[in-house]
């Protein structure tokens, strides 16, 4: 094998042990700061906590009693930020709901809809470990705790 082969090789296994490890960093950061972040949401009126820790507050109450399992289909609008406000994702501002199973996003929202009637209105709270973990995708970053206002328009 070549010498500047193997010298490659190393370079790249390097990197990619760097990111890792930054990644890592990155993400603890981000949970200590959800952490923190959570604590003061949890002391506010009318914010509940579910035991797996995801905090959520109605906005406004729908009618009816029956709520989606998580193998429902759902049609929602929802507005999500990050805890410093920034928007990293918006059907509302798109002007248009999305529909998904229930079993293919995030364990927040998972877990979320499932307290939810047709016309309900939530802010969750979601900690890193029911969104995206220590990945990251788009604008969010590595163990970072996500907030969504959620509507449930319909699910079957």
């Amino acid at each position: 094998m070549p010498p500047i082969f193997i010298i490659a090789v190393v370079i790249v296994v390097l990197f990619f042990t760097w990111l890792h490890f930054k990644r890592k960093r990155d993400a603890a950061g981000n949970i200590e700061a959800g952490k923190a972040f959570l604590t003061s949401i949890a002391k506010e009126e009318g914010v509940n906590t579910t035991q797996s820790g995801l905090h959520y507050k109605i906005i406004e109450s729908g009618s009816g009693n029956e709520k989606p399992t998580a193998q429902s289909k759902v049609t929602v609008h929802y507005h999500g930020t990050l805890i410093d406000g920034t928007v990293f994702d918006s059907s509302v501002q798109r002007g248009e709901p999305i529909s998904f199973g229930l079993n293919q996003v995030i364990p927040g929202w998972t877990e979320g809809l499932q307290l939810m009637v047709v016309g309900d209105k939530m802010r969750f709270y979601i900690p890193s470990h029911l969104a995206y973990g220590n990945s990251s995708a788009g604008a969010i970053k590595p163990g970072s705790t996500l907030i969504f206002d959620v509507e449930l328009l319909s699910f079957s």
